[in-house]
């Protein structure tokens, strides 16, 4: 399309972007970004309980601040709070994801938007406008963008959410917020599939590193140093894949794309929910016997058929292998953040049935994208019984068996088990965030701390 096309469509996403006000938002919507924020908000919890994401706040050696580490009892300047909690959001394949930017909008500008908001003590009314700007402008961006084989969505197309929703919430005015996005655009990592299905670490680095990015764009064109080139048809279109700006502004302002995601009940890549919901559905007419399977054929669609590995050798690659997550459901029943607490990753009946899991592509089911991320599994049995299950999309999808409030607390009381008072709070807050005048207290107070002073936590235990 060219690099004026990308530059004229950023021009109008950035003057929508900084126009968007939460009083005129549909009510519908504002209740969707609650129930996201209340998801995301409480899996980072949930993520920076985990010894090494411990480790890494100890490691960062990091000063008091005003943004909030959820869950940690710590306080942190914006920008270190914005990089850890991104990490944390990740690094349970918990966060909330959207089929359509093919990609987890929220996690790339959710954790920059909410550590400025808590710096600027922002009111509620513009945190959810900037949270909004943040989720639809990564969304669109993740839709114009085709990643060449191989690349992994995180870090690239969401830079220019974040840099939109932090850019919304300094208040800037159109050119400015285009300017943002097109220098958060201009900022993407090109991080390789392989590095997550292999368990390198650095694939949860790449989200904090967008919010960071988008935290510095927006600040750039605050300072009068950001320009509107459409950059991203050079940046994301050349050198990483194809970039195709008409998804940036298509039904722009009638569509919103964060009513139409997913919510995750397993600990593990979207690709491989389907598969283990199936085995749940097949489960209650009668348990799926480890012992009994000669064999589970995972029929997917071309972008979840290569997760098919069963050598994993630490959590992320067990969370990239569908023949791990079908195994530890048929097992188990569950895979959840304490299935790796409890060493099912060395399990060995966990690796042997796992082995018997065979993962190929199936046209029909491809041809169904993005719509549906469909998964047939068939369940042959050592005397000769075949088992069948297609499953449209995972549940907790907008499409297919919806969560609602009750069962995102449902799913964080199980992940946070002495986190009562934390997710009352977080409940609180997300449905109470548009009306706040001020956002600076009550968001710190969803960490313990009740005053950018107090001690850590962590530093006290």
């Amino acid at each position: 399309m060219g690099q004026r096309s990308a530059q004229a469509a950023t021009e109008e996403l950035g003057a929508w972007a900084s126009g968007v006000d939460a009083a005129d938002v549909p009510p519908e919507v504002l209740e969707r970004l609650g129930l996201v924020t209340l998801d995301v908000v409480g899996v980072a919890a949930v993520g920076a309980g985990l010894p090494e994401q411990r480790a890494l706040r100890r490691a960062w050696e990091l000063p008091v601040g005003p943004a909030p580490l959820f869950g940690t009892g710590r306080t942190a300047p914006a920008d270190a709070a914005a990089w850890l909690t991104a990490v944390a959001m990740a690094c349970l394949e918990l966060d909330e994801g959207n089929k359509y930017a093919k990609g987890h909008p929220a996690v790339h500008g959710f954790p920059a938007v909410l550590a400025l908001a808590a710096a600027r003590d922002a009111s509620g009314a513009d945190t959810a406008a900037a949270l909004l700007v943040a989720y639809e402008v990564a969304a669109r961006f993740g839709r114009a963008t085709s990643l060449r084989p191989g690349g992994h969505p995180h870090g690239n197309w969401g830079v220019a959410g974040a840099a939109a929703g932090c850019a919304r919430l300094l208040g800037l005015g159109p050119q400015a917020c285009a300017a943002a996005v097109d220098t958060g655009a201009g900022m993407p990592i090109a991080g390789h599939f392989d590095s997550a299905t292999t368990g390198n670490p650095v694939r949860d680095a790449w989200v904090g590193a967008a919010n960071t990015a988008g935290l510095a764009a927006a600040r750039m064109a605050a300072a009068g140093l950001a320009r509107n080139t459409g950059t991203a048809e050079l940046s994301l279109g050349a050198l990483l894949g194809e970039f195709d700006p008409r998804a940036l502004t298509e039904d722009l302002g009638t569509r919103w794309h964060i009513t139409e995601g997913y919510f995750k009940r397993h600990a593990s890549c979207s690709f491989t929910h389907p598969a283990a919901d199936a085995i749940l559905e097949l489960a209650r007419d009668e348990p799926v016997d480890p012992s009994a399977v000669e064999e589970i054929v995972v029929e997917a669609h071309a972008l979840g058929a290569g997760l098919s590995g069963v050598d994993w050798d630490n959590r992320l690659s067990a969370m990239f292998s569908t023949p791990f997550v079908v195994a530890a459901t048929a097992i188990d029943g569950v895979v959840g953040p304490h299935t790796y607490r409890a060493g099912r990753i060395d399990d060995a009946d966990v690796r042997q049935l796992a082995r018997r899991v065979t993962v190929v592509a199936a046209d029909d089911l491809t041809a169904r994208l993005p719509a549906e991320r469909a998964t047939r599994v068939t369940v042959r049995g050592t005397d000769g019984t075949t088992r069948r299950c297609e499953v449209p999309n995972p549940v907790g999808d907008a499409a297919h068996h919806p969560f609602d409030e009750d069962a995102v607390v449902a799913m964080l009381h199980e992940w946070l088990p002495c986190g009562e008072d934390f997710v009352a709070r977080l409940r609180r807050f997300s449905r109470e965030l548009p009306t706040l005048a001020a956002t600076g207290e009550p968001l710190r107070g969803l960490d313990g701390t009740a005053t950018p002073s107090a001690a850590p936590k962590e530093e006290r235990a």
